[in-house]
């Protein structure tokens, strides 16, 4: 195995992550942790040479002054060997190691692996995690928590193990050279850490805050960014300038609170470091003086103390940006560490879809105790059947589906597929077995192969075609051609499918739907963004492929549901009336009413709601 593949990069976690800083960073490095201490041990190991190189200095002096000049090359070669041995193959060999283990095995590798864990972990999270917040935020923290992470770990093994190795390594020079001098070390470190005490926490409280902000800023110009051509169409430029610019002057005096914070933490930091070689340097030339040590100890002393003067900034500016980063991890943590609301039962199993019945037992579910939804519901479609769903916006026509898609939980009631409740079985294999085409249809920026393909994985380009061809959709897809000169079948299509009118996208959902042959179709204004003489083609298209599938079509379009084998009316989220077309018809009622008031085949909703 190479060396970039010690630390497997997409490693699954075990578990959600924890929300408290120290098991939540164990759950993000699980799996990489001898890796680490092994890239932390050659990094000290690389501490202790920079010591070994101040000693050697010393020993290389002491032994010139005890020569003569003509033969201090013949009376010191073996230890001109050893030292030159030291400097030119030992320390950059291990120097060499170390950075190969932090820039190739450990850096690239914790960045995607806690970053592939917290992205896994996000599309595990139910819809109304995402309805709650800002997409560009989440990912943001999802962006920021890796990153931050990972810088942490690498600074740890490069900064923290290499610094310590050098402070021990160096005491323990200083006491063979005299008690004395190691003591005043040791004093001056003691002096060193509790600055560093009083500073990074106050780092890591204002990096907090200031990610907060800076994700705030990334979340409103991404939402601006999202909905473009609302800000176009309504000429609010100004309006969506003045929330960026609001957002980001609480990210400026975020980040100016914190800019006063690190110049204060550098004065004092160069303050305490020019007072180190003072200490040692004079410490050893007095030693001299009174005979307790030797021109190549001051020499030692002083290498040692200007390495350790200039460890000291270096050392200190990474911890303050390992606190940064703390600080940056625990913002983030508590945005995407949340459990899932919405989980597989232990015991729950993959469904498998025979025959295709629906049933809604007593179901009630509201959004969050609103008066939306729907309200004791029961209804059972039988296998094969094709049924339409009526009533005005807001009547609970798609919080129907989303729960039979499992997209939330009832709250009273139970809905069965086949007799297995929708909550024994895995989602995955749930929606694996419900096709569905939707009025406001996704689609990614991706090629528009890959956007049909997204139906069914493994499609082969015949398949492909074949239903692109079903749904009207392959011949202006063939005209296609995107920014980058990719023609037909391979061009993107832009951002949810920017490039591509509203009819060509849901030609394009179709075909998708049309590809993943499931069992249950569900069709929400399939084609709603259609004009009539495409809709009727594709209308054929969509009735050819319902077949013997269990069809819920939902429409405002009354016209379109008139060939359904029943049809059910919602009302403020209950069944008011049910039955064919021209059995509603007959009643009188809402349905009818509807009928009678539509425009141009459409319900007029404003006059439903009368």
């Amino acid at each position: 195995m190479t060396p970039e593949r010690w630390i497997d990069p997409f490693q699954a976690a075990d578990g959600p992550p924890p929300q408290r800083l120290l098991p939540f960073l164990r759950w993000c490095l699980k799996g990489s942790t001898k890796v680490t201490v092994i890239a932390g041990v050659i990094s000290a190991l690389g501490g202790v040479l920079e010591v070994a190189s101040a000693l050697m200095l010393g020993w290389v002096i002491d032994a010139a002054l005890a020569s003569s000049a003509d033969s201090y090359f013949s009376d010191n070669v073996l230890l001109l060997i050893g030292v030159l041995c030291f400097f030119i193959l030992l320390r950059p060999a291990l120097m060499g190691l170390s950075g190969m283990m932090q820039s190739v095995v450990v850096g690239p590798a914790l960045g995607n692996l806690i970053l592939s864990r917290l992205h896994r972990h996000s599309l595990g999270q139910s819809v109304t995690f995402f309805d709650d917040d800002f997409a560009g935020r989440i990912a943001q923290k999802q962006m920021q928590a890796a990153r931050a992470a990972g810088d942490l770990i690498v600074d740890m093994i490069h900064t923290v193990a290499f610094a310590l190795a050098s402070l021990v390594g160096s005491v323990v020079v200083l006491f063979a050279v005299d008690w004395r001098a190691a003591v005043l070390l040791a004093g001056w470190a003691v002096a060193y850490v509790y600055m560093i005490r009083f500073f990074i926490p106050r780092v890591r409280a204002r990096s907090k805050a200031r990610a907060e902000t800076r994700a705030m800023v990334s979340g409103q110009v991404v939402d601006t960014i999202t909905n473009i051509k609302t800000v176009k169409l309504f000429a609010h430029d100004d309006h969506e300038d003045r929330a960026a610019t609001d957002a980001m002057a609480r990210y400026w005096d975020k980040a100016v609170h914190f800019g006063w914070l690190s110049a204060a933490f550098r004065f004092w930091l160069m303050a305490l470091g020019g007072l180190l070689p003072v200490i040692l340097v004079g410490t050893t030339l007095y030693l001299w003086t009174i005979g307790a040590a030797s021109a190549g100890e001051i020499a030692a002393a002083g290498a040692i103390s200007l390495r350790l003067a200039q460890m000291t900034g270096w050392v200190s500016f990474t911890l303050m940006g390992m606190y940064a980063n703390v600080g940056e991890v625990e913002d983030a943590m508590h945005t995407l560490s949340p459990a899932h609301t919405l989980t597989d039962a232990p015991d729950a199993k993959p469904l498998q879809v025979n025959d295709g019945e629906i049933s809604l037992e007593r179901v009630s579910f509201s959004y969050g105790g609103g008066p939306r939804g729907l309200h004791d519901v029961s209804l059972t479609i039988s296998p094969g059947e094709k049924l339409g769903l009526v009533g005005a916006s807001g009547a609970g026509k798609s919080t129907l589906v989303a729960l039979l898609l499992r997209l939330y939980d009832t709250e009273e009631g139970r809905i069965t597929l086949d007799g297995h409740d929708v909550r024994d079985v895995t989602q995955s294999s749930l929606r694996s077995q419900i096709a569905m085409v939707t009025q406001e249809t996704a689609m990614f920026n991706r090629s528009a192969f890959d956007n049909i393909r997204y139906g069914k994985p493994d499609a082969t380009e015949v398949e492909i075609h074949a239903a692109a061809k079903q749904a009207e959709a392959h011949d202006f897809i063939l005209d296609l051609q995107d920014h980058k000169g990719r023609k037909g079948y391979d061009a993107h299509l832009g951002e949810r499918g920017v490039k591509l009118s509203g009819g060509q996208r849901q030609r394009i959902a179709i075909a998708r739907a049309i590809l993943k042959d499931a069992p249950i179709l569900v069709l929400d204004e399939a084609t709603s963004a259609l004009d009539s003489e495409v809709e009727a083609s594709i209308q054929h298209a969509l009735e050819s492929i319902m077949g013997d599938k269990t069809v819920i079509a939902i429409a405002h379009r009354l016209s379109t549901l008139s060939r359904m084998d029943r049809i059910v009316v919602l009302d403020a989220g209950r069944i008011v009336e049910e039955g064919t077309h021209e059995a509603l018809l007959a009643q009188g009622g809402l349905y009818a009413r509807y009928w009678n008031r539509q425009s141009g085949g459409f319900i007029n909703v404003k006059d439903a709601a009368e």
